[in-house]
């Protein structure tokens, strides 16, 4: 098989001749590609389990993990119904195209920079805010616990980001995975229930400039529903307005 990656910051691309073997993820094919022909390719992972997102990549122009995303599932495209992404590259006769995830700055070849994304996501403040404190323990009940779980699943590994048309579009925009987050706290019990919680997104490059595309959810690999959290905490802020 053909690998085609993009290397350097961009400059250029280099294809490598690999075996694969059935059931091989992209991580893996990594690997071999770097222990066994160019030691100087260079990638980012961690837990190898999808846990922590650090391997997210292109592949064929669609956002995923590496870790987890098996070769099959990337040159079958029957398979999936994922979203893709332009690329200047081409892609390479019945093999694989894999380059960094776009709207980050590039590093070295697969590795890019997250602190744009991690700082939009700081700036809404996604902790617990308990102003309380109870003697005995909160305990949530299970349709708490599974409302709270779409959300909590989120491992930030910023695929939404590169898939959401929005974050190039307006500036300052927090991305879905930071606003499934910050709703994520105002449903939280352990925090006073109010609106305030929403309100340091309640702004036209917060909950207002999404623009419902919906690529949040089709490419979060937890099946994290970002463009619910949006909807759901518009209609809150809108109540609270024609109330007031």
């Amino acid at each position: 098989m053909i690998v085609r990656i993009q290397r350097g910051k961009g400059e250029r691309f280099d294809d490598y001749d690999i075996e694969v073997n059935a059931g091989m993820t992209l991580l893996e094919l990594l690997f071999r590609i770097q222990e066994n022909i160019d030691q100087t390719l260079a990638f980012r992972y961690s837990c190898r389990g999808a846990i922590c997102g650090s391997c997210a990549i292109l592949a064929n122009r669609r956002p995923v993990l590496a870790c987890k995303t098996t070769l099959s599932r990337v040159t079958n495209l029957k398979i999936d119904d994922h979203v893709t992404l332009p690329s200047s590259a081409k892609l390479p006769d019945g093999g694989i195209l894999l380059e960094p995830i776009p709207k980050l700055p590039v590093i070295r070849d697969l590795v890019v920079d997250w602190e744009p994304f991690f700082n939009e996501y700081r700036k809404l403040e996604p902790v617990l805010k308990n102003s309380d404190h109870p003697e005995k323990e909160h305990l949530l009940g299970k349709d708490k616990s599974r409302e709270l779980e779409k959300y909590t699943n989120c491992i930030l590994c910023a695929l939404c980001w590169s898939a959401c048309p929005v974050v190039s579009e307006v500036d300052g925009y927090p991305g879905p995975a930071a606003l499934a987050k910050l709703f994520r706290f105002y449903l939280d019990p352990r925090e006073p229930k109010s609106t305030k919680r929403l309100s340091v997104a309640d702004n036209e490059a917060g909950w207002w400039a999404c623009d419902f595309y919906s690529n949040c959810k089709k490419v979060c690999p937890k099946g994290v529903p970002p463009n619910v959290a949006i909807g759901r905490a518009r209609k809150l802020l809108e109540d609270e307005e024609v109330e007031k």
